[in-house]
């Protein structure tokens, strides 16, 4: 088996390259390898001349108010791109795994979405991945589209790694607490992503689309309490004290993309179907300070 993974750089990409290599030839493709999603005929090249038995694309415009002054940029990427991945897998009857995101839903109300729910996005981030979702779907290829939320790896920078500078360095904190998601692991999805890839080869009917992210809930202020109140049980001399972590609402931090309150995701489907158990997001973030402490 043939793997073309694009976007190998970014924090899940890099986690990718680790997870897939057992699986079969690992190809990887970076933007000046002919990866370059903003650029969809170079693409389209790059599939045909690899022939890949599968595509893993990891490669997005993520910079979620950077998109809401980029539009046309963010579509290329977000939208244009996977639909031309989707045409080139479907006519090499390739498996095209493509990754989503929870800002595809208006973030109402307080329950986990389910695959099937109402998308409803409130950004442009998020109409440019329900298109994507939607030209993938309509080429007819076999894929699987993750849907997940808060991604973070420990390589670049992440939330973690700016609450324990900012808790150093300031005697007092202001965090969102009203978005409410789970923190995910990029080793976690690359992880699971694997299995999913080795399972979907001897059951095709297992294609689709599927939620996937850590178990359980949080806010970013719980999200930071966690983090700070762990620094400081391993010893990191942090200035910020226990009670000085202050929750503040979205309506006190705006931004130029609207953010969904409610990121939570209904995972039992992908649980169900891969024979999987996803982790609580604790576990992760407990693991990533880990390495912040050794690194």
């Amino acid at each position: 088996m043939k793997y073309l993974l694009l976007g190998p750089n970014g924090q899940l990409g890099w986690e990718l390259q680790r997870a897939l290599a057992p699986l079969g030839e690992l190809v990887v493709c970076g933007r000046e390898q002919g990866g370059d999603l903003a650029t969809a005929e170079t693409l389209a090249t790059t599939v045909r001349a690899v022939k890949p038995d599968v595509i893993v694309n990891a490669a997005a415009h993520t910079a979620v108010d950077k998109a809401e002054s980029e539009p046309d940029l963010a579509l290329a990427i977000n939208a244009t791109a996977p639909g031309v991945l989707a045409r080139e897998a479907a006519a090499l009857g390739a498996t095209l795994l493509h990754y989503s995101t929870d800002y595809v839903f208006d973030g109402s109300g307080d329950q986990a979405r389910k695959e099937d729910a109402p998308t409803a996005p409130l950004s442009v981030y998020g109409r440019t991945k329900l298109e994507g979702e939607q030209l993938i779907r309509a080429s007819g290829c076999r894929h699987l589209i993750f849907r997940t939320s808060w991604v973070y790896g420990a390589r670049g920078g992440n939330f973690a790694k700016t609450m324990l500078r900012l808790a150093a360095e300031r005697e007092a904190l202001s965090v969102i607490n009203d978005q409410i998601g789970a923190p995910t692991g990029a080793d976690l999805l690359a992880d699971v992503s694997a299995h999913a890839l080795r399972r979907l080869a001897r059951q095709p009917e297992l294609a689709g689309t599927y939620h996937v992210a850590a178990d359980g809930e949080t806010s970013w202020h719980g999200y930071a309490q966690f983090v700070i109140e762990l620094a400081r049980a391993q010893g990191r001399p942090l200035k910020v004290a226990t009670d000085a972590v202050r929750p503040i609402p979205t309506t006190a931090y705006p931004t130029p993309a609207r953010r969904p309150l409610n990121s939570r995701l209904d995972t039992r489907r992908f649980q169900r179907a891969f024979e999987l158990r996803l982790p609580a997001w604790q576990v992760g973030v407990t693991r990533l300070l880990a390495e912040i402490a050794n690194g």
